[in-house]
């Protein structure tokens, strides 16, 4: 389904950039940037229809995000990690998408994930939930949260194997930590730190990781767009490495900008070096394949699970990893023109630096860690499954 998001993306494209300034400065998105990303609709994008959202296709979803990125760093990363809370709430019970949106269809939902907290039962259908999580990106303008916690028994110790949930949870029952998002980059995403002390939570309100990991959820939930049924593993990090190959994009553009008049000290115009030249086609070259491989990547899952395919755990691996690299090329490429910029493009009132900050910490996030992605991906290539534990996580 074809959203007029983009379109409104790029009519408000030059307002969009010129908030990054201020966002990185108080910490968080502007009131005016938030403002934006509201009204040009991209938190919509993955909502279901019956609460106003559009079901988009999910390369449509990460070209607007890539394109948020390009224009600031921060209001991109927000467009992917809060845009895709509304796909995860169109699978959870009824009832709970009703306390979220039932109001307003405009609330906000944040995270973090990471199964920081545990659920103590109840035995009346309630548990007992406490915890701290970091990183919790936008979290000043959301009024609910997915937090991710392990299922715990009556003692509230962890249950053993691991049962990894997630938790929706009000603003009433958790508290952001301020003073939490001191960092190099992405400051203007003011992704601060939750702490929850005891929060009675409805059994409604969880949701299986085990079952979002491998797309059965929506099928439970009879939910017949293949956008709910594309593994949790192929839709977040989607979200996260088009905002950093976005990120790549607009320093880019900004290089680019740059270099068109800037004369080397040796008196050479860069148009004339073409050692730098090189370069640049290059590097290029490495953000576009970027580009490519991730639409590619999701856009091959949506095929699969629309004809009724079911991922097995290794290629849910092999997802991953072109997902990774996808993230790293792009990375890597933004180091090689920054390398060539000379002094003045690294001066603080340029755009480019807060471009290159936002894209390493955006790498820095735990999904872009390649290491434990690319060994199980490897293991499935040659017929072997990866052990139980930490190796299994997030695919």
């Amino acid at each position: 389904m074809s959203t007029p998001v983009l379109a409104a993306i790029e009519e408000r494209a030059e307002e969009i950039a010129s908030h990054g300034p201020a966002s990185e400065q108080e910490g968080k998105l502007t009131e005016g940037a938030v403002k934006l990303l509201r009204e040009v609709g991209i938190m919509r994008m993955l909502a279901p229809k019956t609460y106003g959202g559009y079901e988009s296709h999910p390369v449509e979803w990460a070209e607007a995000v890539m394109r948020l990125g390009s224009l600031d760093g921060a209001t991109g990363w927000l467009g992917g990690i809060v845009g895709v809370h509304p796909w995860e709430v169109a699978m959870a019970d009824p009832k709970v998408q009703a306390e979220i949106w039932g109001e307003s269809d405009e609330v906000w939902v944040g995270s973090p994930y990471a199964p920081m907290g545990v659920l103590k039962p109840l035995g009346d259908g309630t548990y007992e939930f406490s915890g701290h999580w970091q990183f919790s990106s936008g979290t000043d303008h959301c009024d609910w949260l997915f937090l991710g916690a392990l299922m715990g028994d009556e003692s509230g110790a962890p249950i053993m194997p691991p049962q990894m949930m997630h938790v929706l949870i009000p603003r009433s029952d958790y508290e952001i930590v301020q003073d939490s998002w001191d960092v190099v980059g992405l400051k203007g995403t003011g992704s601060k730190d939750i702490k929850v002390k005891g929060a009675i939570v409805p059994e409604y309100r969880l949701l299986s990781y085990d079952k979002l990991a491998d797309g059965s959820q929506a099928r439970e939930m009879g939910l017949t767009n293949p956008l709910y049924s594309v593994p949790f593993s192929g839709i977040f990090p989607l979200g996260i490495t088009s905002a950093v190959i976005g990120i790549a994009e607009g320093a880019l553009a900004h290089h680019l900008a740059y270099q068109r008049t800037r004369v080397q000290i040796t008196g050479t115009k860069v148009k004339d070096d073409p050692y730098v030249m090189t370069v640049i086609g290059e590097a290029s070259a490495e953000i576009h394949a970027s580009r490519t491989v991730l639409l590619d990547n999701v856009s091959r899952l949506y095929d699969g699970v629309a004809a009724g395919r079911v991922y097995t755990f290794a290629e849910r691996a092999d997802s991953r990893r072109n997902q990774v690299a996808a993230c790293w090329r792009a990375v890597r490429a933004v180091d090689e023109i920054v390398a060539r910029s000379g002094g003045n493009g690294l001066r603080m009132d340029h755009p480019l630096q807060r471009f290159w900050r936002d894209a390493h910490m955006g790498l820095a996030h735990a999904i872009h860690v390649p290491g434990s992605v690319n060994h199980v991906s490897a293991l499935g290539q040659v017929g072997l499954e990866p052990p139980p534990g930490p190796m299994r996580a997030m695919i």
